[in-house]
Formats: C-alpha cells, structure tokens, sequence
C-alpha cells in the first residue's frame, strides 16, 4: 500500500492582473524527506510559498494535507493546521522590537486560550526551553534589531521550529549563516526529517543541495519544469531544467590592477584586532571572503563612512580619505551595495527608477526639480543591461522577486561612476543566472574603479574576482591570485587555523 503524500499541491494557478505567475504547479511532499525547489528569480517560488502559508489565495487548484483540504485564510491559520513557513526576508519571521523570549514564544503568547496577563519570567522560561532544544545560545532579553543579520535568521528559523510543525517551508534559510551555523540547521532539518516531518526546501546553494536533498523540483515560468529523485541525483539537469538551457562555466581573465585607487596602511577594524594594509587597483576587482562575523561588514561600513577608522590611514586617489558619514563617502565616489536590502537597501514602495536614482537626485535635478525623463532612461538601461525582470521602470520594489531587487540595489550604484565600488554580499538570495548577470555587468564595467566584493561563498568568490582576499578575526590573514589557487591554504585561512599553524 501507497503512503499517502503528507502534502500534495494539484494544479495551483495564481495571477497578479495580466501576468501569471503560478501556471499549474503540481507538487508533492512526502513524510520525512527534504524536497528541494530550485527555480530561477521571478519563477514563482515566493509566490508559490506565500500561497500555502496563507499570505494569498490562489485563483485555482486543489491543495491537500493529509488527505484533508487545505485553504488557510491567514499564516496564523496556516501554522496552527501545522505548515510552517520560514520567509526569505529575514524580518517576515521575526519582531525587530521585541526580545528573543517573546519572539520565540510570540505565537502561543497571541493564540487562543492564552492567559490574561503577560508573565516575563514565563515567556523566558519557555523560551529558554524551545532555544535549548534547538541548540540555540542567546541572550534571551537582546531585543532582536540589536542582533547581526545570521542571528536574527536563526531566531526566525528556531521560532518556526518550535510549532513542531507537519510541513516545514523553508526559502533560503541559509543565506545569511556562517557555515557552523548552517550545519546548526542542518542537523535540525535532519532531526525533523528523522521524526516524519515534511520540508520543502528552496535554495540556490548546491552545497545546501547536495547535503539536504532527497528529491529536487526544478521550476521555471510558473510551471514544474524537471523533477529529479533516486540515489543519484541529477544536479546539473536540475540547474538546466531550472533556466530552460545549460549554463556556461566561463573561467575569469585574471586581470592585474592598474594605478590604484584606494591604499589603507595599518588599518585597525576593532581594539586588539591585527592591524593590516590593503591596496585596489584600477580595474580589479578583489574578493574578500570569510566566515560571517569576521569584520567583512565592519570594514565595509569604515571605507563608506558608517564606522570611523580610529586606526591606520586612508588614501583614494592619492589623497586622504577619511569619510565621516555615507554622505561625504559617496560625494567622493565610494558607492556601498549593502548586504541587508529590505533595511538599507531598497525602499519597497518606490517604483524601479525612483530607488536607482535615490542617492544621486541632486546630480539628475535643476532648482530642486527632477529630470523625471533623465532618471526614468536610466533605468531602463539598467534593467536592460542587468537583465531586471519586470513590465517596466514603473513596477514598484515589492512586487519584484528578492533576486530582482538585489539586481536593482546593484543598478542603483552602477548607474553612476564611482572611484571604489563596494559590494557586500551582493549575490544574497539572487539564482545562479541571475548571479552571472550581475558579475558579468560588474567585470565588464570594471575599468575607471577599484572594485571591492565582500562574499562569503567560495566558489562567487572564484567566478567574479582577480584577487581574493581572505579575512579571519578582523584582519586580512591571506591573499591569492585567482589563478591556480591552492585551495587547501585558502581553507586553512578562512577556517582560522592559519595561526595555528604559524610557527
């Protein structure tokens, strides 16, 4: 006899206006395994997740848990039936405002049948109890703004789990991790998946991919395009049923800086951390790779004026640089693409041209009145140079997928010239197509800046820079040509044992 599918989704259809974004999906998830949906940006994944968590109702199809009909008017509806959904905008899944406690208890605090009067020392006790379980170590009174982008993803991640759900979403959950926390989860998934949970599982990561993975659903254009089980999963078939052709593995040029740009002697990230220099030259573009929190953001924030260089020495164009806000940093060409979009990236309301042109309406204004026409062509020579899915330079932010929007946040900067280009983790969330749009845009416009990437994946780092650069513990630890690297050295010095090994 035929288990029956804990979750089957038949011929699911959804539309904004003209456009159809979900075209018949059929999908099944079974008890105890890790679907995979891969599926380039604009394809319909968040639509389809925001669909079955109760966020929108579906213009047709059949969707069943269990056996039973499952139409959830609202998240909330949707979570007590027992799907469970972990967003990829990170600050869906949690309250900035509140603490850890009351986040990861928020759910039985606002349900049915809860008590009357609020009880600190409850909330506490109960989620300290769902963090030991999931292996999480915080402060349970850290108002969860104050955390970094990764434990802010955990949180989100440990409070879905905690609903013990029966069918488990999770969209690029690993996004913002470091890769001790990335197994952290893993070891969750397979613990859920050990007691008959469903997960569906979307992600770009082949890494994620190969550890996870009991079956991949590729999907492309609304519709299920590929489904791959068995043993011996077909990954590359899945990429290709994903983007409807086979993607090439071009090989960088290594092109050697010219004159440079930007020069930093005895730089100092924080108190007792390893002083360093850095030079960037005309026309490179050098990767900076590392564990999360080894201070690849925090120098970010120094070079584009959001942190102070109390420390060392800065030079860009042979002159002194020291920029005292973000302000003064752009003013002298040091453009920064941030790695959290939805809180200092975009702005969700405004359409396409207005958030391109944002930090340069001064330049594109005449007595305080915008070129409108100026700023709208410019736009739509970015979506056409990046290759920005949309109907036009009209469309507002969130109607875009995450992956559209990141190539927007990139536009924004690459619309104008800049001296030193800085891009923190600017691949987030964006597919694998999407991915080489924006480092063959960024290499093919390399000349006239220093360019500066800071990524944490290896292999982005190898498929967009001349040189990585690799730092450990606030400070850069190793420097490699993007050529014949040795890559057990390169992983020696990003896992931190390089001190280690030092005589």
């Amino acid at each position: 006899m035929v288990e029956e599918p804990v979750f089957r989704i038949r011929n699911m259809q959804k539309s904004f206006g003209a456009i159809q974004v979900l075209n018949g999906v059929d999908l099944t998830l079974n008890a105890g395994a890790v679907t995979v949906l891969m599926g380039a940006n604009g394809a319909g994944k968040s639509t389809l997740v925001k669909v079955v968590s109760g966020v929108y109702r579906m213009d047709a199809g059949e969707v069943a848990l269990a056996g039973e009909k499952f139409a959830p008017r609202s998240p909330a509806e949707a979570i007590r039936a027992g799907v469970v959904t972990v967003h990829q905008s990170i600050n869906d899944g949690v309250v900035l405002d509140l603490d850890v406690a009351t986040n990861l208890t928020l759910d039985r605090l606002s349900g049915a049948g809860t008590k009357l009067f609020f009880n600190p020392r409850r909330v506490r006790r109960e989620a300290q109890k769902v963090a030991d379980r999931m292996g999480l170590n915080f402060d349970m009174g850290a108002t969860v703004g104050d955390l970094s982008l990764a434990d802010r993803q955990m949180v989100a991640v440990v409070r879905a789990m905690a609903h013990e759900p029966r069918v488990l979403i999770l969209d690029e959950p690993t996004s913002s991790l470091s890769s001790v926390e990335a197994n952290r989860l893993f070891d969750l998934i397979d613990l859920l998946r050990s007691h008959g949970v469903a997960i569906l599982y979307i992600s770009h990561r082949m890494s994620d991919i190969r550890r996870l993975a009991d079956s991949i659903v590729s999907l492309r254009d609304g519709k299920i395009s590929g489904e791959f089980n068995g043993p011996d999963l077909d990954f590359g078939g899945a990429v290709d049923a994903m983007l409807g052709r086979k993607i090439s593995q071009d090989q960088v040029v290594v092109q050697d800086g010219g004159k440079p740009v930007f020069v930093a002697n005895n730089l100092c990230l924080e108190p007792g951390a390893q002083p360093f220099d850095l030079t960037l030259g005309d026309g490179e573009i050098v990767a900076v790779t590392g564990l999360v929190g080894v201070g690849k953001t925090a120098l970010a924030e120094m070079l584009f004026g959001v942190r102070t260089c109390t420390q060392g020495r800065m030079v860009l164009d042979d002159k002194p640089y020291s920029p005292r806000s973000s302000q003064q940093a752009i003013k002298s060409g040091v453009f920064l693409v941030a790695k959290d979009r939805s809180v200092s990236g975009i702005v969700p309301d405004f359409n396409i041209y207005e958030n391109t042109s944002l930090p340069f309406l001064k330049q594109i204004s005449n007595f305080g009145i915008v070129n409108r026409k100026s700023e709208r062509a410019e736009a739509r020579e970015q979506i056409s140079s990046l290759g920005i899915v949309c109907q036009s330079e009209l469309d507002e932010m969130h109607t875009l997928s995450g992956g559209n929007q990141q190539k927007v946040m990139v536009a924004r900067w690459l619309g104008h010239a800049s001296r030193l280009l800085i891009l923190d983790e600017p691949f987030q969330g964006v597919d694998i197509a999407a991915r080489r749009d924006i480092a063959n845009r960024l290499r093919g416009s390399a000349k006239g800046r220093a360019t500066l990437v800071f990524m944490t994946e290896l292999d982005e780092a190898f498929e967009i820079a001349d040189r990585i650069l690799v730092m450990s513990e606030h400070t850069i630890v190793g420097e490699h040509r993007n050529a014949d690297v040795d890559i057990d050295r390169l992983l020696v010095e990003i896992s931190g044992l390089h001190a280690e090994a030092s005589p």
